[in-house]
């Protein structure tokens, strides 16, 4: 089948969403004619007779793709990377032709918003071959143990919340890793205030090199807002068999399940508590494990089957 994947954010930066449309494209193509579409232009994909097409920028370019699968015939396909709130409120008010929530509570959320729209529960995922325990190690030049914090630079990741909870536990450095965001140089200035030399490092790194980044640490954490649709760092963390230490609600329960722990990361003392029960347990191989899970190859595989059934 012919299938387009529309990102204008494609190769410019690497968060959750394009790294959903690397993985899943990379995947479909073997069986399938995948375009994915950077710059998008609505008369060409009205031209490109496509079976199935897949917006993931939102609100209006859903709503110009929805008029474009009707009068093409196409299928669309919404995916929430959003999470739960105004963008994939609108997306699902378009009336796509399936709309897949990452969680069952985002599935339960978009089946109340629009109980009219076929919802599908499928999760982000993660290349297991890349993302492993064995393999080079990223040198930080930190005194140990390490807690490695990785996002966008941005108010949802709540960054800081890690800083204040790793300055309360003696001995204990955090390295901090993201791809952009406006709040870089804040946070920077603030964990060298908070943790000083030797204990804090902030660095923004290709995605190639997250491998390396993941096997530097001992345990990774993100206290990120409740409202964050997914979290593919937290489950590329645990396919490096690190433990995680993630915001507690029902999203993060189902992504970490018994291989790390759950807190209410805007309570600094009880947020420290954790990460220090993080770093003193024995995880044996329950991250890796749990991490199995969620591969690409297995996610691209239900993605296909519901292409499939829409088609006929």
């Amino acid at each position: 089948m012919k299938i387009a994947i529309l990102n204008k954010y494609q190769n410019r930066v690497a968060r959750g969403a394009e790294t959903f449309v690397f993985e899943l494209s990379k995947r479909l193509s073997n069986r399938n004619k995948v375009d994915v579409v950077a710059n998008v232009n609505y008369l060409n994909l009205l031209k490109g007779k496509y079976e199935i097409i897949i917006p993931t920028n939102g609100r209006l370019q859903v709503v110009i793709t929805r008029i474009i699968c009707w009068l093409s015939g196409a299928k669309m396909v919404v995916s929430g990377q959003s999470g739960m709130g105004w963008d994939d409120k609108v997306n699902l008010f378009t009336f796509p032709d399936a709309f897949v929530a990452l969680s069952k509570r985002a599935s339960d959320w978009a089946k109340s918003v629009n109980p009219h729209v076929r919802v599908l529960n499928i999760p982000n995922g993660v290349d297991l071959g890349k993302f492993k325990p064995k393999g080079k190690a990223f040198k930080t030049g930190l005194k140990t143990p390490v807690v490695l914090c990785g996002g966008a630079f941005t108010p949802q990741k709540r960054m800081d919340l890690a800083i204040k909870a790793v300055a309360k536990l003696a001995n204990v450095s955090l390295l901090m890793v993201g791809g952009g965001g406006e709040l870089k140089g804040e946070l920077q200035r603030y964990g060298e205030k908070v943790l000083g030399e030797g204990r804090f490092k902030l660095l923004s790194v290709p995605f190639t090199q997250m491998p390396e980044v993941y096997r530097a640490a001992d345990i990774f954490t993100l206290p990120s807002r409740s409202s964050e649709s997914f979290g593919n760092v937290l489950v590329e963390a645990m396919a490096s068999n690190l433990p995680v230490v993630a915001t507690d609600d029902p999203v993060r329960k189902y992504i970490v399940g018994d291989a790390g722990v759950l807190v209410d990361p805007t309570d600094t003392k009880a947020y420290a508590k954790a990460i220090e029960k993080a770093l003193d347990q024995n995880w044996e191989e329950k991250p890796r494990a749990q991490a199995e899970k969620f591969s690409w190859d297995e996610i691209s595989k239900k993605y296909e089957e519901l292409f499939n059934k829409l088609r006929k």
